[in-house]
């Protein structure tokens, strides 16, 4: 006697047709139709991703059955679609959304690349355009090129070939060859760069005005009696370093200050170089009696060696930071830093990207948030 695969019923079952080789069965009592389903193979591959194919072989049916089944097609019987969902669950079956995505020519996918995740940046920026890419129906793969030219080529390549509908990027300290960015414009994907961008590319670009961050950085320190302001900055082959050492220059010109190009150094953003340069600033026979640094990070290893070596902040060393980081808050004395909207960043960048999908043309936009000097007391002298 044959049960019921839904009700368990063995009275009410009766034979109704034979579909693709295989008895077809009725169960008057639920009014479910169903074939025997074969025994699954206790060979198969446990890595194995179960498809819409192998739905179809186990109960007889066409994939396309199975397709509008899975999908909830009105045309489906009720009981056809409730076995084909059963036996779906079963089998821990899930949807492939490259396949479906490769069908629409779309993925709802979005590929974000970033150079580094040791610091507080990045993170939050992602935190944000994933706010704004999730509720629009978009999934996100993030990749993160280690400060490494041929690492971010290698992401880009990776990225284009798990068809992503359009990129979220900041270079690295490394990048000055565009070409693996010009193939992504060539095939007319959009693309949005943030914080480091590529002024070159014809894209839209979201940024925070570095310059007049820099500018009300050094302003503040001179207000506060510093006069020798040495500069730790990023590497010349970022627009962000450029746009932060020509706000400090012009801040140093604008009160009469001499300008001491010893007092300035260009790095790669690491702590370990950070620690290296900020001893040889603080090593020299006339010392810097400031630093503003170019980013959080660096400003917070220039004070932690400060202290080893017994120098007083802020009589005797000010120091100033740029970007806010959470820590800045929790050394001793507490850092002064320039406030940037991240969050607000990644929000903004996420949905610039969205509407050049939506309306399929890509605009060369510049958005530029504005910053904000938050004192502290790494520099406020009594």
């Amino acid at each position: 006697m044959i049960k019921c695969i839904k009700c368990h019923q063995v009275d009410y079952v009766q034979k109704a047709g034979i579909i693709r080789g295989k008895q077809r069965y009725l169960c008057k009592s639920c009014q479910y139709h169903f074939t025997i389903p074969e025994p699954i193979s206790k060979s198969r591959n446990p890595h194995h991703q179960v498809t819409i194919i192998d739905l179809a072989n186990e109960l007889g049916i066409s994939k396309s059955t199975v397709s509008r089944a899975l999908r909830g097609h009105s045309d489906i019987h009720e009981g056809t679609r409730q076995m084909v969902l059963d036996l779906a669950k079963q089998l821990e079956y899930e949807p492939n959304p490259l396949a479906h995505g490769l069908l629409k020519n779309r993925t709802n996918t979005i590929g974000i690349i970033v150079p580094e995740f040791r610091h507080y940046f990045f993170p939050a920026f992602i935190i944000g355009a994933q706010s704004v890419l999730s509720k629009a129906g978009y999934n996100v793969m993030i990749c993160q090129s280690d400060e490494c030219y041929e690492t971010e080529v290698a992401n880009v390549k990776a990225l284009m070939s798990s068809r992503v509908d359009g990129f979220l990027v900041s270079v690295t300290s490394q990048t000055n060859n565009f070409d693996h960015f010009k193939t992504v414009m060539r095939k007319e994907i959009p693309m949005v760069f943030f914080n480091r961008i590529c002024p070159e590319l014809e894209t839209p670009q979201v940024v925070v005005d570095d310059y007049h961050g820099a500018f009300m950085a050094v302003e503040h320190l001179i207000e506060q009696g510093y006069k020798r302001i040495a500069h730790l900055a990023g590497p010349s082959s970022l627009q962000l370093s450029k746009n932060r050492k020509q706000g400090y220059l012009d801040a140093i010109q604008k009160h009469n200050l001499t300008i001491d190009n010893e007092l300035i150094i260009d790095f790669d953003l690491t702590e370990e170089k950070a620690r290296i340069y900020a001893n040889h600033l603080l090593s020299l026979p006339n010392p810097p009696d400031a630093i503003f640094a170019i980013n959080d990070p660096t400003a917070i290893e220039v004070m932690i060696l400060a202290k080893s070596k017994g120098i007083k902040i802020p009589e005797e060393l000010g120091v100033v930071g740029f970007s806010n980081d959470p820590v800045s808050t929790i050394i001793e004395p507490q850092l002064t830093t320039i406030s940037q909207p991240i969050g607000e960043m990644g929000k903004l960048s996420a949905s610039i990207l969205i509407k050049a999908l939506e309306e399929k043309i890509i605009r060369n936009e510049r958005h530029q948030l504005l910053t904000e000097l938050i004192v502290r007391g790494s520099s406020v002298r009594e």
